[in-house]
């Protein structure tokens, strides 16, 4: 039986009666409905979330297979071929490994002040992360003391095109005004950050491994402007590229003070779906090194072999609809929690792209909040 959470009249009136109560007191999961294999039909409209107009609401939901199989196309590969596999090349990648690195050192400095609004400022910032400058943006509440910490993670752009304020900033911009302390860094590789070593994509989960121990040490300055985070509530939020890149931090730091994790439309836990997927997206020019890896290694690597030693509560929400990141990880990642007892939420969206919009990209930020606020 899979789980599934929809657009039903229930969970959006669970969300009116919760806004209104102490967020102590909120439960820790959101009602869920376990659905049969048949398809089923939702109501025409629905009792909006905070008064107005009711809002239509997606098409009907229909169950996907368990396992989305990937194109079958294999890419012709040409030039270098890929080194040859030995443990010494991937012996610093795998999570023992990154769990037994020390992790911070040097201080989060604002570069700028990019804007003001009536409920918070957003500054430009950089970090150190094994001695490469990395930059991003924070957004911090006027008014008030000890917000809890929301660190943005975002997805795959090509590099020549990014820019620090990228199509996530809509979302880092919903926790601000949700009352939360919010960094969202570039990553390595990301212009104007520095350029560093990132197979597996490793190097941007020790970016925000490193991010989290200079908030955890800096925020202890009683005069410093992080002072006003509350270090010991810190929340991830990733979106494809940038969920994968939690689910590592999350296997890797397993300490209390790291409160829930959303994974939005998230790569796998698994290296080798991800990397067979990257290699057929690129067309063969990205993702020899991380296939070469021999199976036992690519195990070591992979966050989803180590589920088991972290605790931090996870949110999944995916679009049935998604053509880019296959809905079928998500369900996967769904059932390994279920079967393991392991406390999450998993949310699955009808007729939305990768990326999600209109009422569907509301509905997924009030549900983030609430799971925050509920942790």
């Amino acid at each position: 039986m899979r789980t599934i959470v929809c657009f039903c009249g229930l969970s959006l009136l669970f969300y009116l009666l919760a806004g209104c109560g102490d967020t102590a007191a909120l439960p820790t999961r959101i009602a869920v409905a376990s659905l049969p294999t048949s398809s089923f039909a939702l109501p025409a409209t629905n009792t909006p979330l905070s008064g107005g107009t009711a809002v239509p609401l997606l098409p009907t939901l229909t169950p996907v297979p368990s396992h989305t199989p990937l194109p079958s196309a294999t890419p012709t590969v040409t030039g270098t071929p890929p080194p040859t596999a030995t443990p010494d090349l991937y012996k610093d990648l795998t999570i023992d490994a990154l769990t037994a690195r020390s992790y911070g050192g040097g201080l989060l400095d604002i570069v700028e002040t990019l804007e003001e609004t009536d409920t918070f400022t957003r500054y430009l910032i950089t970090y150190p992360s094994d001695g490469l400058t990395i930059y991003g943006f924070m957004n911090v509440p006027n008014e008030g003391d000890k917000f809890p910490v929301a660190l943005v993670l975002h997805g795959y752009i090509d590099p020549a095109d990014y820019d620090t304020l990228a199509y996530t900033t809509r979302y880092a911009d919903a926790l601000a005004e949700a009352g939360y302390f919010v960094i969202h860094p570039n990553f390595r590789n990301y212009p104007p950050s520095d350029s560093g070593p990132d197979a597996f994509r490793t190097g941007y989960a020790i970016d925000v491994l490193n991010l989290i121990a200079i908030i955890r040490q800096q925020s202890q300055d009683p005069v410093g402007f992080l002072r006003r985070a509350d270090a010991d509530h810190i929340h991830l939020w990733g979106h494809s590229m940038g969920g994968g890149v939690a689910l590592r931090v999350i296997t890797v730091n397993t300490e209390p003070y790291i409160r829930a994790a959303v994974l939005y439309g998230s790569m796998s836990g698994d290296e080798q779906r991800n990397y067979d997927r990257i290699r057929y997206w690129s067309y063969g020019r990205r993702g020899e090194f991380e296939l070469a890896a021999p199976p036992e290694l690519m195990a070591l690597i992979s966050p989803i072999n180590y589920l088991g030693r972290t605790s931090v509560p996870i949110a999944v929400h995916h679009s049935v609809a998604d053509d880019v990141v296959p809905v079928a990880w998500s369900q996967e990642l769904c059932d390994l929690l279920a079967a393991s007892g392991h406390e999450h939420e998993c949310f699955f969206y009808q007729a939305q792209p990768h990326t999600f919009h209109g009422y569907a990209d509301d509905l997924f930020m009030e549900r983030v909040v609430l799971f925050f606020r509920s942790h």
